[in-house]
């Protein structure tokens, strides 16, 4: 798969000894054909062993060390450190193990994290987080450095944990879009029309093509307020008050464009298994294409500022560079990945519908540094704008939303959707009765936090929030 070109996407486990006595791992990649998942199973004794895929893929060893903390299957890959359970349970507790008492209380328990150390002459370390200034999710960083020259980071995340993966276990499949939306808050739709197109899989149902257009809709909205809200911290972190201002007025009209077309602000309920909740109202569309326009409008004009002002450029370019053969190597994923000359987009390597009529333009830069991201937000934000037109124009006459019948058991349905940060993914398998045995869910932020830690190297210290901004990545969406 790595000699052909493919990229990792996702692995995760399940114990299944109730069934037949294994344990199984599934991994996700992507190629040239598209979505492959290959199962590996193990016995079910005390301490299953799974090959590592760290040689060949690196993105895979933090996910290798989670399916430990959560289902106890050992990787091969000589990296054993705890990832998420952070003295929450046992060592020899595994939460997603079958037999696991979900009412059991445990202690928290604190325990040394082995950061890994750097030595040499005037070399210190400057431990940042997790709790952090600003209102923000938690996350550690260790810094090494010489001075404020950076000469390593380490991650450790984690802290956002909280069951999501059990707690699907106890809903019915009806009812899981309504979690899935709520894993992080900022790709609502994305995640809640990946787990609709996975229930949709197995069940054989079709989103109407109405229903489908206004999922595109909600989704190229929802990649809008998170590019304008990008742009505008991004410029605030490079001491340009200006453009957070501008940008946070963008963002709230866009918002308010949201509670005229979908009914909400935030769009954590409108994409239901079978389609959407509600229709656009009866107003004239030419309302919403003048807010287009006028977004279009300030957004450019915002744009022209950024590229033109000596001191933002100063800030952005060759700050936190990663670059492609980094970022290949690593499987970056989403606005990451093509700001360092990866040109990947599932709306337009394996367009759905309806993208498969958007002819979506993937933007890319070269330089792989701040102000290569800033470049293709700005390039997403006005190839959403053309996407949301496009829908607009072409919207179908028809129903919305078609019922969804509970599966049957032991099927696997998948679904992924591009959403703002990079593909999103559900893997869903089903129980008995309508039931969810087993539920994945996968953020590009698993890819690319990895990244900054390359990025940052040979930067200051005080670059990093500009860098880490760049990026935006998830902690909530990491840490299920």
């Amino acid at each position: 798969m790595r000699a052909a070109g493919g990229r990792f996407l996702t692995l995760w486990g399940a114990d299944d000894r109730d069934r037949d006595g294994r344990f199984r791992v599934y991994a996700a990649f992507l190629d040239a054909a598209g979505l492959l998942v290959v199962e590996h199973d193990m016995h079910g004794g005390a301490e299953p062993l799974l090959p590592s895929l760290g040689e060949f893929f690196p993105s895979a060893v933090r996910m290798e060390r989670a399916v430990f903390d959560l289902l106890g299957i050992r990787s091969l890959e000589p990296d054993h450190r705890g990832w998420l359970r952070h003295g929450g349970w046992p060592e020899d507790v595994f939460p997603l193990r079958r037999d696991f008492d979900s009412s059991a209380q445990f202690g928290m328990v604190s325990e040394p994290y082995p950061f890994v150390q750097v030595e040499g002459e005037g070399v210190h370390e400057i431990a940042v987080g997790p709790v952090h200034a600003g209102t923000i999710e938690p996350g550690h960083f260790r810094f090494s450095v010489v001075g404020e020259k950076v000469l390593r980071l380490e991650q450790r995340l984690g802290y956002k944990h909280k069951g999501i993966e059990k707690r699907f276990e106890s809903l019915v499949q009806k009812e899981g879009h309504t979690l899935a939306a709520r894993i992080c808050g900022d790709s609502a739709v994305a995640y809640a029309w990946a787990y609709s197109a996975a229930l949709e899989a197995v069940t054989g149902v079709i989103c109407p093509p109405r229903g489908v257009q206004l999922r595109a809709l909600a989704l190229e909205h929802e990649r809008l307020a998170n590019h304008l809200g990008d742009l505008g911290a991004l410029g605030n972190d490079a001491g340009f008050a200006f453009g957070l201002t501008q940008f946070s007025r963008m963002k709230e009209d866009l918002l308010r464009t949201n509670q005229a077309c979908f009914n909400a602000r935030y769009l954590m309920d409108f994409v239901v298994p079978g389609g959407v909740v509600s229709d656009l109202p009866d107003a004239d569309p030419r309302s919403v294409l003048d807010r287009y326009n006028l977004l279009e409008h300030d957004v450019v004009g915002l744009r022209n500022i950024y590229d033109n002002h000596a001191g933002v450029q100063d800030r952005f370019r060759g700050t936190g560079t990663l670059a492609r053969e980094t970022a290949w190597e690593l499987d970056a994923a989403g606005l990451a990945a093509r700001a360092s000359g990866v040109p990947h987009d599932l709306r337009a390597d394996f367009p759905w519908q309806p993208y498969d009529k958007m002819n979506v333009n993937v933007s890319t830069q070269a330089s792989g540094d701040v102000a290569a991201r800033v470049s293709v937000r700005f390039d997403e934000v006005l190839e959403s704008l053309r996407i949301c037109r496009a829908l607009l124009a072409d919207l179908q006459a028809g129903d919305i939303r078609r019922a969804v019948p509970s599966a049957g058991a032991g099927l696997l349905g998948i679904g992924v959707i591009e959403g703002w940060r990079g593909p999103v993914l559900i893997a869903l398998e089903t129980g008995p009765n309508g039931s969810i045995r087993r539920c994945h869910a996968h953020d590009p932020s698993w890819q690319n936090w990895p990244l900054i830690e390359y990025a940052i190297l040979g930067n200051l210290v005080p670059d990093f929030p500009l860098i880490n901004k760049s990026f935006n990545l998830s902690y909530t969406g990491h840490d299920l």
